[in-house]
């Protein structure tokens, strides 16, 4: 009987986990600060039915944009102030990922079951924009993370559909300036909500301030290990290193990777510049990894070809404004430095594939006679 009970058990374990697993909304935003000041960004884009198909975009100054609206007319429009550099999906002119030339970044980020946009007015057309024209529009029009504060008062953020999925993306957003200065965007019940957000972490849902509350559950988490303790004549000694993260939540859902997050970043080595700080960040974030079959998407699967939910991940040097990336097929570091780009003189939209070849780029070191 009790063997009958335990196959039972494990099979509804694992339907469940099937189940769960179709709704896991698990990209993972984290900021680091080196000792010369400069703030490094960085993300994990997950995103299991099918491949987005990203490149790396650049956006020069002066390049005019029009937002979409649900009834397809002309939403808001606005022409770039500041070249950009930033990471794209499905084809379109939208930026999901990006830092522009003052070392601004957006990041733009899955938020199921807690975004809810205001109704959109026809006769408000003119100010409304799609949840996927907010990371280009901040990016291109603003420095700071004040004025970008201040250009969502100026808009409406609306429901359009999106035909690769069939629905409007719930989004959020987490917006840093170099100082480390951030906040984050979210939508609920009609109405915006910005947050500031001085750890630099987000996830998914549900809102930030319930992370920030959840938080206090962990408050007893420490790097330092639990002492040894004496139980009548027993001592009784941890069993090895990390015990003092015992309670750290290990799974997928958005609730146990911020409180993760939070305690990798609160806990990550020194680090004295940027460059070295990307590689504390994606040491970091190489934690939050998905393997396909574990990640947000909707409908049937078209996962051929994928090797990994995590298609990429980025990291933003927000001081020497430099965006480095590495992906599902190659986990080689690329880079791009906007300091060698003349936004002045591209004159449209450049896109390069994140990938020139969708292999492992591996160092064969075999001794030869």
């Amino acid at each position: 009987m009790p063997h009958q009970i335990l196959k039972s058990l494990v099979a509804a374990v694992s339907i469940g986990s099937l189940l769960v697993s179709q709704h896991v909304h698990s990209c993972t935003g984290i900021t680091l600060k080196a000792g010369d000041g400069a703030v490094v960004y960085g993300r994990t884009m997950e995103w299991g039915s099918f491949d987005l198909d990203s490149r790396v975009v650049i956006v020069p100054r002066g390049l005019k944009f029009t937002a979409q609206t649900p009834d397809k007319k002309a939403g808001k429009t606005w022409s770039s102030i500041y070249g950009v550099v930033g990471l794209d999906a499905v084809g379109k002119d939208i930026i999901a990922d990006g830092i522009n030339e003052k070392g601004l970044t957006v990041g733009q980020f899955y938020h199921p079951g807690s975004a809810e946009y205001p109704k959109y007015d026809p006769a408000l057309a003119a100010e409304s924009m799609s949840p996927l024209d907010v990371g280009l529009y901040l990016l291109s029009q603003c420095a700071t993370v004040d004025e970008a504060r201040a250009a969502m008062t100026t808009v409406r953020v609306v429901p359009v559909a999106e035909p690769a999925i069939g629905f409007a993306p719930p989004m959020h957003y987490l917006v840093t300036e170099p100082s480390g200065k951030a906040i984050v965007v979210e939508f609920f019940q009609g109405e915006m909500r910005i947050f500031d957000a001085p750890l630099g972490v987000i996830t998914n849902s549900p809102g930030y301030d319930w992370h920030e509350t959840n938080l206090r559950n962990y408050v007893n988490l420490s790097p330092v290990a639990i002492p040894d303790k004496k139980i009548g004549d027993l001592d009784f000694k941890p069993l090895g290193g990390g015990s003092g993260m015992i309670g750290l939540p290990g799974d997928n859902t958005p609730p146990s990777r911020f409180i993760r997050a939070v305690a990798a970043t609160q806990t990550a080595r020194p680090t004295a510049t940027g460059d070295e700080t990307i590689y504390e960040l994606f040491r970091i974030l190489d934690n939050f990894n998905i393997p396909l079959g574990a990640a947000e998407g909707s409908g049937e699967a078209k996962t051929a070809g994928m090797r990994s939910s995590t298609i990429w991940t980025t990291g933003y040097d927000t001081k020497n404004r430099v965006l480095y990336y590495h992906t599902q097929n190659n986990r080689r570091v690329r880079m791009v430095d906007l300091k060698k780009i003349d936004f002045a003189k591209t004159g449209e939209l450049v896109r390069l594939p994140l990938d020139k070849q969708k292999s492992q780029d591996i160092e064969d070191v075999t001794p030869r006679k």
